[in-house]
């Protein structure tokens, strides 16, 4: 694609709900019953713990949870798109059978106005911006895509911090793209700064023996960690990208990121509908689930030392709730063996690095807590050494930048001092 698919319009109703995702950059989590005739989530996340997830459940024709989905009204004139996305359940509703369906139609019931004049198709489009984010982890959608010439189904992110940096210092990961003259094909791609647009990087997948994706469901889905990103379809995994691939340029993806679902008519990359589009047509989701990473953490760890070269150390190596985490000479004790897990937690003498009180302010001590599952529990260590909370965007910090020994540690604005630097097993 050759811009971004936030149109200025669409940024108007977008940025405020940034203002609150940067503000609390919140893990939020609910889940209901399984939607009647659903696949089981797939392999992957099996074993994981769900921070988000949407069954689809509901009577026909309700809208979509306003808990976990804001609904974007608005044209995009960057990708020349012909659709208005509408409110409320216009486009976006349930069907009572466990599905979410968004319908795009060849009509203008309320003389909306679009960028090339008098708007021709209405459709729709969701995210959970200010109300979802996460970094890192399994996210999947099961979903029947359209059919036809100019239709342009997405699932995808975009990062948290966008009202900030913009895109496509953002970053954006699009899971799943088709374009309908490819109904055999769909896509995976990264767009982040010096390979945005057309100059992404991703590949596509494609259906043996001329199978279309619009004639039954599929399972889209990325496997998300620190410094990489796998995507698959139907568990079968065709691409993974790093740093390395980037060539040279940020690796944008080390952060929370939001979710979007929209269906698209027309634009730069599919081409406009034809008289063989038939309208309406429809995006059917069954789920759409977020997980934390499946894997378990090793058995044994090993020490994360920072400022000074001493350690982040369990006070007194005492195992109660609210034991303080400090910095402290190495030693080798065990209140200095931490295991970093796949699942987001770090963990020592059996508990969590913990944020107090799941605190997102600048100066929250950090301390030791059964393990919960919670935000205040999930961390991302990043190539450049920072250990980050992700629910609160700040990272793991010496107080006062002070090397002696019982020095709490606590959670900062990231700002790559060296009282924020750390070297796991160091």
């Amino acid at each position: 694609m050759d811009s971004p698919r936030l149109s200025r319009r669409l940024l108007r109703s977008v940025l405020p709900a940034l203002a609150l995702a940067l503000a609390t950059a919140g893990l939020a989590g609910t889940g209901g019953p399984s939607s009647a005739g659903a696949a089981p989530m797939s392999k992957a996340a099996a074993t994981a713990t769900t921070t988000f997830s949407d069954e689809f459940d509901g009577a026909a024709g309700s809208a979509v949870d306003g808990s976990k989905w804001q609904i974007e009204t608005g044209d995009n004139v960057n990708n020349h798109e012909r659709q208005y996305y509408t409110s409320g359940n216009k486009n976006a509703a349930l069907d009572g059978q466990g599905h979410l369906v968004i319908t795009a139609r060849k009509e203008n019931p309320s003389n909306y106005q679009c960028w090339y004049g008098t708007c021709q198709y209405t459709s729709a489009r969701l995210n959970t911006s200010g109300k979802f984010t996460q970094a890192y982890g399994h996210v999947e959608a099961r979903m029947k895509i359209p059919r036809g010439q100019g239709m342009w189904p997405a699932f995808w992110m975009l990062g948290s911090d966008i009202g900030q940096v913009g895109w496509p210092n953002s970053g954006e990961i699009d899971i799943m793209e088709n374009v309908g003259f490819e109904p055999s094909t769909v896509h995976g791609t990264l767009h982040g700064p010096g390979y945005s647009g057309s100059g992404g990087i991703g590949a596509g997948y494609t259906l043996p023996n001329g199978q279309a994706f619009a004639d039954a469901f599929h399972t889209f889905a990325v496997d998300w960690a620190p410094n990489s990103i796998t995507w698959s379809v139907d568990g079968n995994v065709y691409q993974r990208r790093t740093p390395a691939d980037t060539n040279g340029n940020a690796w944008a993806f080390n952060k929370p990121f939001f979710l979007i679902l929209n269906l698209a008519v027309g634009g730069y990359w599919p081409g406009d509908p034809d008289g063989s589009t038939a309208f309406p047509n429809q995006l059917v989701v069954d789920h759409v689930r977020v997980t934390t990473n499946d894997s378990q953490p090793p058995a044994t760890g090993g020490r994360i030392t920072g400022l000074a070269g001493k350690c982040v150390d369990v006070a007194a190596a005492a195992t109660a709730n609210g034991t303080p985490v400090q910095l402290y000479d190495c030693n080798g004790t065990d209140a200095q063996k931490w295991t970093v897990g796949s699942d987001g937690t770090i963990r020592a003498l059996g508990k969590c690095l913990d944020v107090a009180s799941g605190g997102t302010a600048d100066g929250t001590k950090v301390q030791l807590w059964d393990c919960n599952g919670s935000a205040a529990q999930k961390w991302a260590v990043s190539g450049a050494r920072d250990i980050v909370n992700p629910q609160a965007n700040k990272c793991l910090d010496v107080t006062g930048n002070n090397s002696a020994n019982g020095t709490r540690l606590q959670i900062w604005t990231c700002a790559g001092t060296a009282n924020q630097k750390w070297t796991v097993n160091g």
